[in-house]
């Protein structure tokens, strides 16, 4: 897979590797800059070997990862994060209103697939809040709620390179599906109108599943939002 490089103003370097992975196609996100610090971002790696690609490239760049960030606690997102903590020490990190959530993310598995599969969960580490911000290397993500999908989903806003990762809230002409426990439509909608198309058009929007696309394609194309 490329890695994407996005350069501003005072020539730091932010990358981005998408790893697709899991019986669900989910996105893991892994962003690092000059610093050779990294987040990885909804970790659902779910066979050995879509874990150690992740080890490897982890290895191969030299980088230190700072933050496990999830922007909800859905199982397919979570398959990860115990390999994560193992190998590099790190806790998953979540909204404070989506602890509930990831407790149930087990129970939550085997009711949507109808069949159980391990998943072995690590303790919670940080919480956060909207406005918060997540720093690592010479970069930030600052924490955008947009509850709907589940109570305590959340975006991670970029602003210095226009990046924008929206996990199950935003995909490419379409919004998160919102008829599983805790899901709330009008909540999604309106915290999409209100917080996420108000961004500037150029912004690149990285979504859990599927194909990116930007800010102003959605607000033109996505029917969802209209």
């Amino acid at each position: 897979m490329p890695v994407d490089i996005f350069f501003h103003k005072e020539m730091s370097t932010l990358n981005y590797k998408t790893f697709t992975v899991n019986f669900i196609e989910e996105n893991c996100y892994l962003l690092w800059d000059e610093s050779r610090e990294a987040v990885i971002v909804d970790c659902g790696a779910f066979l050995p070997a879509e874990c150690e690609q992740i080890r490897a490239f982890v290895a191969e760049n030299d980088l230190t990862v700072k933050h496990l960030l999830n922007t909800h606690a859905h199982f397919d997102h979570l398959f990860g994060a115990q390999f994560c903590s193992d190998t590099w020490g790190v806790l998953p990190e979540i909204s404070a209103d989506e602890v509930e959530t990831y407790h149930q993310a087990v129970p939550q598995m085997q009711a949507f697939l109808h069949r159980a599969f391990p998943l072995q969960l690590p303790p919670l580490g940080k919480t956060f809040s909207e406005g918060e911000t997540i720093r690592f290397g010479t970069h930030e993500l600052r924490v955008i709620a947009t509850p709907g999908h589940t109570p305590g989903g959340v975006c991670f806003y970029c602003e210095a390179e226009g990046l924008l990762l929206t996990g199950d809230s935003l995909f490419r002409c379409s919004i998160g599906r919102c008829d599983l426990p805790g899901g709330d439509a009008c909540s999604l909608v309106t915290a999409l109108s209100e917080k996420i198309l108000t961004l500037p058009e150029d912004v690149k929007v990285l979504p859990g599943h599927g194909p990116g696309t930007t800010i102003g394609y959605e607000r033109m194309n996505n029917m969802m939002l209209r």
